[in-house]
């Protein structure tokens, strides 16, 4: 294997499961916490959590170490973006909100150099190609690049088997939680009517020889989606353990403290 070799990308080929945890903290030090658990891959978020290109690169310096894929979503899929992500180092990216396959081409061309696409070459300043160390980036950078698009309304959804032909799409992201509220269901991606939606997509997704993701947050929901064909899942959240264990934390202890006192 060589250093740009994709791990995450070649595992999404060869068919086998990889499992994830979305990282919104925002910090380099829970995220190191975070690449020692065991995931396969860890999403770092730059659509709903505080991130800037600063932090990212942070990130992904603190879990460089250890033997997870670090993946990125992106607030937009703007050409200038991916190609700074790009440059810091990441190799898969996750764009949200892709609604049609001109729009999918489009990020192809981002996230591939002259003559393929309309990646800027930078390499010289680049953490992605250690500033020139790596001497054939250039060449073997594209093929490593890993593009996944998210559907999250109704119009992805209409365009889901054009957007699924676009050669250089890798994988889709279902979005469950806003496709759920663009279909009338907003705050219910679990209603049976959406379930049952998200595991037609994620069939229509196998079945063009796609891999299949989504963020799954409950044991039936992980199984069910498994079931489907989901082949890179994210089963939790940084913020989310924290919330929950810290409000268990509170209340357990608060319990005992209380029954000490009484007696």
């Amino acid at each position: 294997m060589t250093p740009l070799a994709n791990p995450f990308k070649a595992t999404l080929r060869a068919g086998r499961r990889q499992i994830g945890l979305w990282q919104a903290l925002a910090n380099p030090y829970t995220a190191e916490i975070c690449a020692g658990a065991g995931f396969d891959w860890l999403l770092f978020d730059g659509e709903h959590a505080p991130n800037t290109i600063p932090t990212m690169l942070a990130q992904l310096q603190a879990v460089a170490p250890y033997p997870v894929h670090p993946v990125a979503r992106l607030p937009v899929g703007e050409t200038a973006l991916i190609k700074q992500y790009l440059d810091i180092g990441f190799q898969t990216l996750l764009i949200p909100f892709v609604e049609s396959a001109e729009q999918a081409r489009i990020l192809v061309r981002a996230t591939r150099y002259p003559p393929a696409g309309v990646r800027g070459i930078g390499t010289g300043l680049a953490r992605a190609a250690r500033w020139n160390r790596t001497l054939d980036y250039l060449d073997a950078a594209d093929a490593e690049i890993c593009l996944l698009v998210q559907i999250e309304t109704t119009a992805g959804l209409s365009d889901l088997d054009a957007i699924l032909a676009v050669d250089g799409v890798d994988g889709v992201f279902v979005g469950a939680a806003d496709l759920s509220a663009a279909m009338g269901y907003r705050g219910q991606p679990l209603h049976p009517e959406m379930a049952a939606v998200i595991d037609s997509v994620i069939a229509r997704i196998v079945a063009a020889g796609k891999a299949a993701g989504t963020l799954a947050l409950d044991v039936d929901t992980i199984a069910r989606t498994a079931r489907a064909g989901c082949s890179f899942i994210a089963v939790g959240t940084d913020v989310g353990l924290l919330a929950k264990g810290s409000v268990e934390l509170a209340r357990g202890a608060g319990g005992v403290v209380a029954i000490e006192g009484m007696t």
